[in-house]
């Protein structure tokens, strides 16, 4: 499975594709961070995002395209911009039928360093001994952007799983009110 992660944001937005092989192998394909002047007006700054994200789209063809989920910031303006900057990439994701996944800070340092508290050198530390690199992925948002697609090829399986698993369950479930429900219109036709 290919994977574009990104971690959205206005000033800064990390881009990243990884390849995720047998068990939790993992190969950096490219990264890079997309910067916006913060003088501009915000729909340039967006166009910017969206140009280069549909552009990696077309070059790297992903399977899925993993994103940050705006969880909780304090400073609402940056909290706007990085949902607007994650809005934009969705909005590309989908043009071209690709799934998009959103997953909590949180959600990537557990997956990656096995702490959801974990601070961002300890997130670029794993990642680079994850994949293998030669050196750490700098600014902090290209290993981020790393950090979220690793996380997604590690829990989509088990995401999957668990999907299909409801999915059993809920035509299970189906099936048995269709029976419930003919063994009383059978019992009341007597």
């Amino acid at each position: 499975m290919r994977v574009l992660g990104v971690d959205p944001g206005l000033t800064r937005c990390g881009v990243a594709v990884v390849d995720g092989g047998a068990g939790r192998e993992v190969r950096c394909v490219a990264v890079d961070v997309v910067r916006t002047p913060i003088d501009a007006d915000l729909a340039v700054r967006l166009l910017s995002i969206a140009d280069v994200v549909e552009s990696w789209l077309d070059t790297h063809r992903p399977d899925v395209v993993a994103v940050e989920r705006v969880f909780s910031q304090y400073n609402v303006r940056t909290a706007m911009g990085t949902a607007q900057a994650g809005g934009v990439v969705a909005l590309a994701a989908a043009r071209r039928g690709l799934p998009v996944m959103f997953h909590t800070p949180s959600e990537v340092k557990a997956a990656v360093t096995g702490s959801g508290r974990a601070d961002k050198a300890q997130v670029t530390t794993m990642v680079t001994r994850l994949l293998d690199l030669p050196e750490r992925p700098r600014p902090a948002d290209a290993a981020d952007a790393l950090a979220l697609a690793i996380c997604h090829l590690w829990r989509a399986p088990l995401r999957n799983r668990l999907a299909e698993a409801e999915a059993r369950a809920a035509e299970l479930a189906r099936r048995h009110r269709a029976r419930l429900a003919a063994a009383a219109r059978n019992g009341g036709a007597r």
